[in-house]
């Protein structure tokens, strides 16, 4: 590590607008505290929760879903005293930033000097011990603390995973976050071999990864997205994608997989999630991790009662799901899907492009 005190950093400086994300070069370089280590950041990846926690979307006031312009201004009606996805205050100034790949720089007291040099992606469930679920003690990465939007950023030990890979710093952090959440809204669900999904939301960084967690599983994939991304779903792993824009959602995944399916994983919410659920078998399983097109829906619920449905929700990763996540990609098993990359001071460019969804997998900070 050199010697220099100060680094370059984008600093979130209240909820609102792209115009609360403040380019600086004169930040201090945080020190590792015990347990922790010091990672000199090579890339960022950006995903919703970076969104949602700039607009306070979290915030039970606001009903609309995240779009280019809601997303770029901010919500007029959020709560800033509940903005975070735990529905409590964020300190400000904030560096965003979950999904960070790169090199431990320094380390803290306790942590051996021979981690100096590793190459690591962060876990960014920073999880206390005993019931890992409890939400007062899960700290979420660039949420309740400082993230990797920055040169430097510091992280216990634990949550720092060494990678042994030839991918660049660029393409590992498109894993972090958007992996662990699709494997987690998998797992929810119990998928089996030979069983029918259908993936709402199936071109973003978590729906991707859903396409090849499932596919790892023997599942038979049916993908919700644009028109124009269908050629490279099928090529991840899709059996058959429908068109957002189909106005009988339902019956069109019925004709796709021929019959009702077992699993729907959702990250869109709104209109499409009476549709997923009309399209679920007797006994099906839904599991959500996001609802960006609308978090407040009308639902019937005899669909759940007399159906006998099962509805999940997937927020909190369980331990151990990022250790697992990196054997994957250390074996060449998982595809890094990098749609974009972008400098650090291009930062609110970035989110803008990924409030626009025209792209397929994950858009990158490179520091």
């Amino acid at each position: 590590m050199s010697l220099k005190t100060l680094m370059r950093a984008v600093i979130l400086t209240g909820h609102g607008g792209l115009e609360k994300l403040e380019y600086r070069e004169d930040w201090p370089i945080p020190a590792p505290r015990a347990g922790e280590v010091l990672i000199e950041v090579g890339a960022c990846g950006l995903n919703n929760a970076d969104i949602n926690t700039r607009t306070a979307w979290y915030s039970k006031r606001v009903t609309d879903g995240i779009t280019p312009t809601t997303g770029s201004a901010g919500f007029a009606e959020a709560q800033f005293d509940a903005g975070s996805w735990g529905s409590s205050a964020i300190s400000f100034p904030l560096i965003q930033g979950s999904d960070v790949a790169g090199r431990i720089a320094a380390v803290g007291d306790g942590v051996g000097s021979t981690r100096i040099g590793e190459r690591v992606i962060v876990d960014p469930w920073l999880l206390g011990s005993g019931d890992w679920m409890n939400p007062s003690s899960a700290v979420y990465f660039g949420s309740e603390c400082n993230g990797g939007f920055s040169e430097f950023t510091t992280v216990r030990s634990e949550n720092a995973l060494r990678v042994d890979c030839d991918l660049s710093d660029a393409q590992l952090a498109t894993f972090p976050c958007a992996y662990a959440t699709a494997e987690n809204l998998v797992a929810r669900t119990g998928l089996r071999p030979a069983e029918t999904v259908v993936i709402a939301g199936a071109s973003g960084g978590v729906g991707t990864a859903a396409i090849q967690l499932c596919r790892l599983r023997g599942a038979r994939i049916i993908a919700i997205a644009s028109r124009s991304k269908s050629s490279v779903l099928r090529k991840l792993g899709a059996d058959a994608v429908i068109d957002r824009e189909t106005a009988e959602m339902s019956e069109a995944i019925r004709t796709a997989a021929g019959g009702d399916v077992d699993v729907a994983l959702d990250v869109v919410g709104g209109r499409i999630f009476h549709h997923l659920v009309r399209a679920l078998r007797q006994g099906g399983r839904y599991s959500s991790s996001g609802a960006i097109s609308g978090p407040v829906v009308d639902f019937d619920l005899r669909q759940l009662i007399y159906k006998d449905l099962q509805l999940t929700g997937a927020t909190i990763v369980p331990p151990g799901t990022a250790r697992r996540l990196v054997d994957l990609i250390e074996r060449g098993l998982l595809r890094p899907l990098l749609a974009a990359e972008y400098t650090l001071p291009d930062l609110a460019k970035a989110q803008q492009a990924f409030m626009e969804k025209l792209h397929v997998g994950n858009i990158v900070v490179t520091v």
